[in-house]
């Protein structure tokens, strides 16, 4: 195991240096120049620009720039935001927190619903409740976010009135922010009212984040009992009598569940991917929001370091993942 891990970690340093190299390069192939947009509709004056790109390092080649860069970020410094003038590593703490609790709750609503979905899906494969399932989870995959979002707000906020359009709390409530996920500090808070008005901010974008990853891990672990229900083991489990609660459940699904426990890590890239739309158009103010903002700002360093920072958290993710066959599968930990 510690071979295993020592390898996977080996292999983040190239992953690492080709996301910060891809995020460094393309950011500066979108038209504009942010010392001028820095100025705004006042100008700068040619002392006054040359002396700006001498303090940003833009007067150094790009090689020369993407060297200080990385240099930094090996120091611990992932620079300083052209526009709010914080260090990015502050700024990017400040708002995970609010993308990290709604990923959380997209995920575990997509678990939830997916895995026992797709079991009985498997179980009864053919029949309609199956045929329903897999068509369901086709529309759900294949629906853009964007618009899945925008119908949901048209109907349960401006026509039912049942939930809020953007926000995570409603301005009626203030209090200090101590963990930064606002189910906990709306809890701790002790306002009347505070919590439910947080989870009913939840509600939708929980439901637009989940979707996709939630029809992916219904239909893995549909394709993975199905493998898995004609194994011996299972024929054997059967021919000594046991309920097909404990066979489906127990000696299926813990094996069936090996890739399906990989498509969830998966899913966690596809979350923070889906979390910039999902963010933007419920105004969840997350590091997905952050990211766009940053872009149109033409804020490099911000867009750089957000980028690097959610790719660390995908590769730590994916090797958790990893480590947790072992625990799912005895075979793999003794191999």
């Amino acid at each position: 195991m510690l071979k295993f891990l020592v390898r996977r970690l080996l292999t983040f340093v190239p992953t690492f240096l080709g996301v910060t190299a891809i995020s460094f390069f393309f950011i500066r192939l979108i038209p504009g120049d942010p010392i001028l947009l820095l100025a705004g509709e006042r100008g700068v004056s040619p002392e006054r620009y040359a002396e700006l790109q001498t303090q940003y390092g833009f007067d150094k080649p790009l090689w020369g720039q993407y060297l200080d860069y990385i240099w930094g970020v090996f120091q611990g410094d992932l620079g300083t935001s052209f526009v709010t003038k914080k260090p990015v590593l502050d700024e990017f703490l400040t708002l995970f927190p609010a993308t990290l609790e709604l990923s959380l709750c997209a995920i575990l609503l997509a678990i939830a619903i997916g895995i026992p979905a797709g079991v009985v899906a498997a179980v009864n494969r053919g029949k309609f409740f199956d045929q329903t399932l897999m068509t369901t989870a086709l529309v759900g995959y294949s629906m853009p976010i964007f618009w899945w979002a925008l119908l949901l707000i048209i109907v349960f906020s401006s026509g039912l009135g049942w939930t809020p359009v953007s926000g995570r709390i409603s301005l009626m409530y203030y209090f200090p922010n101590a963990t930064g996920f606002m189910l906990i500090d709306s809890l701790m808070s002790g306002q009347k009212g505070a919590f439910a008005s947080a989870v009913s901010h939840l509600i939708l974008p929980t439901i637009v984040l989940a979707t996709i990853p939630l029809a992916v891990i219904a239909r893995q672990t549909r394709s993975a009992m199905l493998e898995v229900l004609g194994e011996d083991y299972v024929r054997t489990a059967r021919a000594k009598g046991l309920t097909p609660a404990r066979v489906n459940g127990v000696h299926a699904l813990r094996n069936a569940l090996i890739p399906v426990t990989t498509v969830i890590g998966l899913s966690v890239g596809t979350l923070l991917a889906g979390a910039i739309l999902t963010e933007t158009i419920f105004s969840w103010p997350g590091v997905g929001k952050w990211m766009v903002d940053s872009i149109f700002r033409r804020d490099y360093q911000a867009v750089q370091g957000g980028l690097m920072l959610i790719a660390v958290i995908v590769m730590i993710v994916n090797l958790i993942v990893d480590l947790l066959y072992g625990l799912i599968n005895p075979k793999i930990r003794k191999g």
